[in-house]
């Protein structure tokens, strides 16, 4: 009896522990429409997993977006990438959440940005306004939904964040709505020989096995042959109802003859552990095929958190003559599973596909720093830049060197610093560090210029070169024409761009005042709104100043009237 009663209690306590952690119908949803989904928590995103979730909004901008509990305002952030127009409101229950790529903020919260970017005369700005300066009540109007920064079209991205420790958690954690009664979807099962001597179907490389769909809907690889300590890897996708979006699936689990090897699911993780994503997936397989294969194994410079369950870090030692059956169940958060058994059988064999170890000239030490003189240019590379070693494939040149490809991930920043002593000052004025891409077209890559080196920071693999830039940005009207009449137009919008280095600054005066211009860099517009009220003179002169990256300068000015 005192057994069953310690059970019942222990439950009482587990679920009030779990509720208090992810609290069930506490908050609303922070749109007045059915949330379909276009992104997922824990997605696998380039370079790091998506920290919330994406919400459709009807492929429009300006639907209201509420607060969904009360709280306080306590950071507000408007960059022309990343988040774009994003909005943090802290809770009383000791969570935050967060609203990205907002089109604009209420007149409440719009007043206090508008003051602080008038202040600092910079459309980017980051504020943590005082707790309680300004508050909001669960259902306010606290924005409204948008498509700034680094959006590929209209959405909400939304979070629901520990307050305490600043992890992102799932969103649907907390009891929203959100329809899905399909199963996730395989795409795509790998085996991996990880230990000297293995094979998997006579090839010491990763190979890739089939499978076919059973009656009861789950799905049987064909029966595999190995030695040796191997591993599993699935590419696959979850997709919930009333969308089409290919979105990440919330929870895979391996077992091996009904014991869990590996199991990890996206409940929570940390923003400093993200990058730990090119660990989790095989980095060279997606640089060659854009394609994000999972592994069911834990690599040893593998950190993540989203672990719950390992046994061996998820890697199987195949015997001679024994059997094996490894299940691989993919599911989503609404308990929608994908089911995969694979036979497997130790045997020994003959390889008759060997593993690429092809040398280079360079051997890099991942533990340890690392410098090469590439002759255009040094390269270094800090202690732990890269996870594992492996032979370097590097190029000297004259002008352009090259560092390997971006078949391996980068986990840290490496230096690349040239030497531009052979230019005139008046050249390496204008000149800056490039990286090519395959078809050889150049993007800036940030350019220190100092003690005679050109220096740059940068995770990217890959050609470089300098590269010279003499023209300046083009800046022409986009909504007006010159002497035009505006008195009924709400907004003022001018196109800037430029062709090689990009657009560094940009600044704008009517009538002498400085004036904030909403720079979206997706469409190359500037934007201004007259409700800033900035001058109230019938007649305007408008000057408008864009630099590029190299200090190119285009100056623009032009008349306009307005009542």
């Amino acid at each position: 009896m005192h057994r069953i009663l310690f059970f019942i209690l222990f439950l009482t306590v587990l679920h009030i522990t779990a509720q208090e952690k992810y609290p069930q119908n506490t908050f609303r949803s922070p749109l007045d429409i059915p949330l379909i989904l276009s992104g997922t928590f824990g997605e696998l995103r380039s370079n790091h997993f998506h920290s919330g979730m994406d919400l459709k909004t009807q492929q429009r901008e300006g639907l209201p977006v509420y607060a969904i509990e009360d709280g306080t305002v306590t950071r507000i952030k408007i960059s022309h990438w990343g988040y774009g127009k994003a909005l943090y409101i802290a809770h009383p229950n000791g969570h935050t959440s967060v609203y990205g790529h907002l089109q604009k903020f209420n007149p409440e919260i719009e007043e206090y940005v508008k003051k602080v970017q008038y202040q600092k005369q910079s459309f980017e700005v980051e504020m943590f306004p005082d707790y309680g300066e300004l508050k909001v009540a669960k259902g306010d109007i606290i924005a409204y939904s948008g498509n700034t920064g680094g959006s590929a079209g209209p959405h909400l991205h939304f979070e629901i964040r520990n307050s305490v420790n600043g992890k992102p958690t799932n969103p649907l954690l907390y009891g929203y709505d959100v329809r899905d009664a399909t199963d996730p979807t395989l795409l795509g099962l790998y085996a991996y020989p990880l230990s000297d001597g293995a094979l998997v179907n006579e090839s010491a490389e990763k190979i890739q096995l089939n499978y076919k769909k059973q009656a009861d809907g789950s799905f049987l690889a064909d029966k595999v042959s190995a030695i040796g300590t191997i591993g599993f890897g699935i590419n696959s996708f979850d997709r919930l109802d009333l969308a089409a979006n290919k979105n990440g699936v919330y929870a895979v689990k391996q077992t091996v003859n009904g014991q869990v090897y590996s199991e990890f699911d996206f409940d929570t993780f940390s923003f400093g552990e993200t990058r730990y994503i090119n660990t989790l997936i095989d980095y060279a397989h997606f640089y060659n095929h854009r394609q994000r294969i999972q592994k069911c194994f834990k690599e040893p410079y593998n950190h993540l958190s989203i672990y719950t369950s390992l046994y061996n870090d998820g890697k199987i030692n195949i015997m001679e003559g024994m059997s094996y059956t490894v299940e691989i169940l993919i599911s989503d958060l609404a308990g929608n599973t994908t089911k995969l058994v694979i036979p497997v059988d130790g045997k020994v064999q003959e390889e008759k596909i060997t593993r690429d170890n092809t040398p280079t000239d360079y051997f890099l030490i991942a533990n340890k720093p690392n410098n090469f003189d590439l002759g255009a240019a040094k390269v270094f590379f800090p202690a732990s830049t890269f996870y594992e070693d492996f032979f370097i494939d590097l190029k000297k040149g004259n002008d352009t060197i090259t560092i390997h490809d971006n078949s391996v991930a980068a986990h840290r920043n490496f230096t690349i610093s040239f030497d531009p002593s052979k230019y005139t000052a008046a050249e390496r004025k204008q000149m800056f560090i490039a990286h090519l891409d395959s078809k050889m077209r150049p993007s800036y890559s940030k350019t220190y210029k100092r003690d005679g080196a050109f220096t740059t920071r940068t995770r990217t693999l890959g050609t470089y070169t300098l590269v010279k830039d003499t023209v300046a940005p083009t800046v022409r009207p986009k909504n007006f024409k010159e002497k035009q009449w505006l008195s009924n137009y709400s907004y003022l919008s001018l196109l800037i761009s430029d062709d090689l280095s990009g657009i560094d600054t940009y600044s704008a005066t009517l009538n002498g005042k400085w004036i904030l211009m909403e720079y979206e860099p997706k469409t190359n517009t500037i934007t201004y709104n007259f409700e800033d009220n900035v001058t109230n003179d019938t007649e305007c002169d408008l000057i408008v100043t864009v630099t590029d990256n190299v200090g190119n300068s285009t100056t623009y000015s032009t008349k306009f009237f307005r009542k």
